[in-house]
């Protein structure tokens, strides 16, 4: 075969559906989380989860396919859900409870992992930590010795003889209800404290909370954590300004503007939840990785936002703290 001939053959070849087909051969991941409805935006926790990927081997555009879906308002995330199983993915992820319950029901088959769900045996997720069982397998942003109680202790040495604090909470959370009939009497016998339970369904519903807050006279607030929170956490920050309320975030987030945070290391959990999708590209069943705890936890101060709000940050406090922001 002349030379011409031959690379007009190795051409046609590798035009050749077979060809395309192998080309189009890389993995699929589908990935779920509840957006604000501005479009596909990955937050900085985000973005570490698919930093791991690639440090593992997994280049988006290269080996690996992503098809994304950002849902906002939560209502919406069965329908995002049914769209990422017809993608077809070897792995499905999901960020929060609202995503992790949709994925769950759309499919029993394609591996699904979580981050962001405080106890996903109670929700059904999961058999149980050790053994999951099924298709999904993930990581708790919460510890056996919750630490909501820390969360409002932190409060109180910032703002020292807070009697009334405000929980905002989303009641649509599945895994709000169960956490408050169990745990909250005994923390407010623990703290011999008032808790107000101010609630917000939707992005609308947050000035009302706020200003049944402020109207009961709390002398702080905490974000229990949702994802509706955690989509809107200018908004809330704005309103804890507005209302003159020192609050505290679970989510690292809320720093840039927010007075305090404590709670789990959500960019640790999402490069551990990286290296899971990546075994499981690589063969191992979900069923074979037990579902873990956070091992890390974030303490932040914003002292100018202390300022702001006239409060003197303890130096007890400050110690304690993983980052202080001056």
């Amino acid at each position: 075969m002349k030379r011409r001939e031959f690379i007009a053959a190795t051409a046609a070849l590798l035009a050749s559906p077979r060809h395309a087909g192998a080309q189009r051969a890389r993995r699929r991941l589908g990935f779920l989380a509840i957006g604000d409805g501005s479009g596909q935006a990955l937050n900085q926790a985000e973005r570490v989860f698919l930093e791991t990927l690639r440090s593992l081997g997994w280049v988006e555009g290269k080996n690996l396919a992503i098809e994304y879906r950002f849902s906002h308002p939560p209502d919406r995330v069965p329908a995002s859900a049914a769209d990422l199983v017809a993608f077809n993915p070897d792995v499905l992820f999901a960020a929060g409870p609202q995503a992790a319950l949709a994925l769950k029901s759309a499919t029993s088959s394609i591996p699904i992992v979580f981050v962001g769900i405080a106890d996903p045996v109670r929700l059904g997720l999961v058999q149980s930590l050790s053994r999951p069982g099924g298709n999904i397998t993930g990581f708790t942003t919460n510890v056996p010795d919750d630490f909501l109680a820390k969360r409002l202790e932190i409060l109180r040495e910032l703002v020292p003889g807070a009697s009334k604090i405000a929980l905002l909470i989303n009641p649509d959370n599945p895994m709000t209800r169960p956490y408050l009939a169990e745990k909250i009497s005994g923390i407010i016998r623990q703290l011999g404290i008032v808790l107000l339970i101010v609630e917000a369904t939707k992005a609308d519903d947050l000035d009302v909370a706020f200003a049944s807050a402020a109207a009961q006279q709390a002398d702080a607030i905490v974000d229990f954590g949702d994802s509706l929170t955690y989509v809107e956490a200018p908004r809330i920050i704005a309103l804890a300004a507005k209302y003159h309320l020192p609050a505290n975030y679970m989510f690292r987030q809320y720093a840039n503007g927010g007075l305090s945070v404590y709670g789990a290391d959500v960019g640790d959990l999402m490069r551990r939840a990286g290296s899971y999708v990546d075994k499981i590209l690589r063969g191992t069943k979900p069923s074979e990785l037990p579902v873990e705890r956070p091992t890390k936890f974030e303490l932040v101060i914003n002292l100018k936002i202390a300022k702001a709000l006239g409060l003197t940050v303890p130096p007890s406090l400050l110690v304690r703290a993983d980052d202080v922001i001056e």
